[in-house]
């Protein structure tokens, strides 16, 4: 892989690989009451549709990175995206409810060993400061963008096929993947050392994290402060206690405690974790806003976010790259993240009785514009220090804070927006008012987890270290 034309295709399969499974975190949203309508869920089982999705892939995040570094990043790959077509076929032809469920949950397995191992192979593709950082704003689109991507899709696909096609497209799409990526990913490098899974590792990891995604995903619905909740919190975090003292007495450990004490690494973590939660909650209650308050049919919300789409395409593609190489990783992440909020404080201001052009158009545009400027440094942040041996494993680590972040956001903030709801609901508010006043809160909390991520980044990101890198950068991009 020696050819820069050759790097470039390698990328451009991996990020469609991983749009694939982006997309499907939020392309399900718009189809869910045709779902409902075609195979008979109930309102509470209804959820599972997504939470059997977001439980797994949060839960083998962890273990699909490590699964990289020790087989072999792009043998992972490969035989997660074929697993993951595989998935959306059993979705797509799923006869009743149970068997949809099941396929999701399949999905979610071979979609976290996806993710966990694209940005590695990406960081091994280009070892180039100036082309690592273009490829990582491309990357970052696909990233961001994914989500509004999916509501857009999946609002076309529903609206004018059947709720089965938010699934069957993935099925060309795998296949593509698949086929290219055989034959343009490079060969797994042989590890110094053959090293054995940690396998009592791998499975108080994978427990753990199942148990915390499920007790987050279930805590709006039975109670925050239940005895259920709680008490599958608690069995999580035993299990993370017992995971991390296992780690510390292991021979061959699944996750090396050192990485903890990479900075960057763990900067990125908090970062992504505060963002993704804001952002995954945004498209949810926006789509619902939509639809709820303003009466849009499934068609007209996909066709509302495409401006969002818009934006991150043209800032990742055409402004990040540059603006990381020029000043450097910590300032643009602060100024996206900034500009997130502002959109989604405009957003909280939304009436019952708002105009797209005037109340929802300016906060897609201006939400596009600081996620399009912000992922890719996030992204480049998280694997600057990590060394090669062990990218797989950050690269998972990455992708879990972003996936744990997500569904405790989305949580969170639809647990805020359906309490205030029922309160305005409750002392006679109309019913539409009600439901346009939870999602104000929803914005407004979304809103504060972006502005939270953009002062830890700005706080704790070494800007010493980031310029002497944007300077690095962009002497090799001159030199070039």
């Amino acid at each position: 892989m020696n050819s820069t034309k050759a790097r470039w295709l390698a990328l451009y399969v991996l990020c469609l690989g991983d749009l694939m499974i982006v997309l499907d975190t939020n392309i399900v949203n718009v189809a869910l009451p045709a779902i409902q309508g075609d195979l008979g869920f109930s309102p509470s089982a209804l959820a599972w549709v997504l939470n059997a999705y977001m439980l797994t892939f949060g839960g083998f995040l962890l273990l699909g990175g490590r699964l990289g570094d020790l087989f072999g990043n792009r043998r992972v790959f490969l035989g997660a995206v074929v697993a993951f077509t595989a998935a959306s076929a059993l979705c797509a032809a799923a006869p009743q409810a149970g068997a949809l469920v099941g396929g999701r949950g399949l999905q979610g397995v071979a979609g976290a060993f996806v993710s966990a191992v694209a940005l590695a192979l990406i960081t091994a593709l280009f070892d180039d400061a100036a082309e690592r950082a273009k490829a990582m704003a491309f990357y970052g689109f696909v990233m961001s963008g994914g989500g509004a991507v999916g509501v857009l899709l999946g609002g076309v696909l529903t609206g004018f096929l059947t709720w089965h096609w938010v699934f069957l497209v993935n099925v060309p799409i795998g296949l593509a993947v698949g086929v290219l990526g055989a034959r343009v990913l490079p060969k797994d490098r042989r590890p110094a050392a053959r090293t054995r899974l940690d396998v009592p590792g791998a499975v108080l990891v994978t427990s753990a994290l199942v148990l915390v995604v499920y007790a987050v995903v279930g805590g709006s619905e039975h109670g925050w402060a239940s005895g259920r909740t709680l008490g599958v919190l608690a069995s999580g975090a035993v299990l993370l206690a017992a995971f991390v003292g296992w780690e510390a007495r292991a021979t061959h450990p699944l996750m090396p405690l050192r990485m903890f004490r990479i900075r960057s690494l763990v900067v990125a973590q908090v970062v992504g974790i505060l963002w993704s939660g804001a952002m995954f909650a945004t498209f949810y209650l926006a789509s619902l806003y939509l639809q709820q308050v303003l009466r849009y049919s499934a068609v007209e919300v996909g066709l509302a976010f495409l401006p969002t789409c818009v934006a991150m395409a043209y800032v990742s593609l055409r402004w990040s790259g540059g603006i990381v190489m020029r000043y450097g990783p910590r300032a643009p992440m602060t100024a996206g993240l900034t500009l997130v909020a502002v959109g989604l404080g405009l957003l909280a201001l939304a009436p019952v009785d708002g105009h797209y052009a005037t109340d929802v158009l300016p906060a897609m545009v201006l939400s596009g514009l600081g996620a399009g400027l912000a992922l890719s440094p996030v992204l480049l942040v998280a694997m600057s220090e990590v060394p090669p041996e062990e990218a797989g494993l950050a690269s998972g680590l990455a992708n879990t804070s972003f996936s744990l972040g997500g569904a405790l956001g989305l949580a969170v903030l639809v647990s805020v927006a359906t309490s205030h709801t029922e309160a305005l609901a409750a002392g006679g508010t109309d019913p539409v008012a009600a439901l346009d006043g939870g999602f104000q809160w929803g914005f407004a909390g979304g809103a504060g987890f972006a502005l939270l991520a953009a002062v830890v980044g700005f706080v704790f990101l070494r800007p010493a270290r980031a310029a002497a890198g944007a300077d690095e950068a962009t002497e090799e991009l001159v030199a070039a």
